[in-house]
This record gives C-alpha cells, sequence and structure tokens, in this order.
C-alpha cells in the first residue's frame, strides 16, 4: 500500500539565476540523475535564516562562487511538487515539494573561481546557456517554475 504523501509540507527553497557578463545562465548537471538534465543552483533555507542569505549561502555550496552582485529578488514565489517515483526518497521523504524564492544576480568573478568539487558535491558539470534554453534542459516536474522564471528574467532583462 502507498504512503500518503498529501499531508507532507512542501520545502523551503530559494533559486539563484546567475547571469555571466553575457548574459548567459548557469545551470549544473546534477549528480543524482544519470540522464542530461541541467538546472540553476537551489537549495533549501535554514531556520533562521533570511531567503536572501540562503541564496547566497547555497550558490556558495553547489558553486564555490562568491563574486556576485544582487540585481533583483524576483517577484512571487514558485512552487512544485515532486513526481510519486520522487516522493518519500528526495529530501529523506519529509517533503512533497518546493516552495521556493528566486533571485537574479550577476557573476562579476572569472570561471575559474567556479569550483564543484564543494564539501557536498551537486553538480556533475557546468555551462553557460541562454535563458530561452533553460526550459530546454530541465527535468519535467520543474519545467513550470522554470517557464515562469525565464518569463520573469526576460522581463527584467529587457
Amino acid at each position: 500500500m502507498k504512503k500518503n504523501f498529501s499531508k507532507l509540507p512542501l520545502r523551503i527553497g530559494v533559486g539563484i539565476v546567475l547571469l555571466n557578463k553575457e548574459n548567459k545562465v548557469f545551470v549544473g548537471k546534477r549528480i543524482d540523475n544519470p540522464n542530461n538534465f541541467w538546472q540553476m543552483p537551489q537549495g533549501g533555507v535554514n531556520e533562521n535564516e533570511d531567503y536572501l542569505s540562503a541564496a547566497f549561502r547555497e550558490l556558495k555550496e553547489e558553486t564555490s562562487i562568491k563574486s556576485v552582485d544582487l540585481i533583483k529578488e524576483i517577484d512571487g514565489v514558485t512552487t512544485y511538487e515532486l513526481p510519486d517515483d520522487l516522493l518519500g526518497i528526495i529530501w529523506k521523504g519529509r517533503y512533497r515539494g518546493q516552495k521556493q524564492k528566486w533571485f537574479l544576480m550577476k557573476f562579476n568573478g572569472k570561471d575559474s573561481e567556479i569550483n564543484l568539487k564543494t564539501a557536498h558535491p551537486e553538480f556533475l558539470d557546468w555551462k553557460w546557456i541562454e535563458i530561452s534554453q533553460i526550459t530546454e534542459t530541465v527535468v519535467r516536474f520543474k519545467l513550470d517554475v522554470y517557464k515562469k522564471i525565464q518569463d520573469k528574467v526576460k522581463k527584467i532583462l529587457i
């Protein structure tokens, strides 16, 4: 009998749209997914941590990047639900999805600053892509979130 996951809470998280000098977006290929899916840096918010501090921390933990400037806190929040095959597995089974606050940031360092060999690696590889490509590389269950973020970022960059 399948456990009922609908009563699980959403994990509170942040996401970072990181732009380089050419306004290309940083994406990383996840270690825990053997398919060719790429995502922007994101992660959970710790207790007593504000969203922006969490975004800076997550970016550093996942990529070693510290040379960034905040462009804008993206309006609103986004949510997604995990697919059935991941419920009870991801995040030790404590959440059914995520509610995220997103930030648009500018990377002002050199690519040599980017180091994925962190204390708890999450990415195998990384690259810069056009904002129009982020919806082509993401896992299906995050597609709606990425479409919303893509639209909001395009309006900011006009």
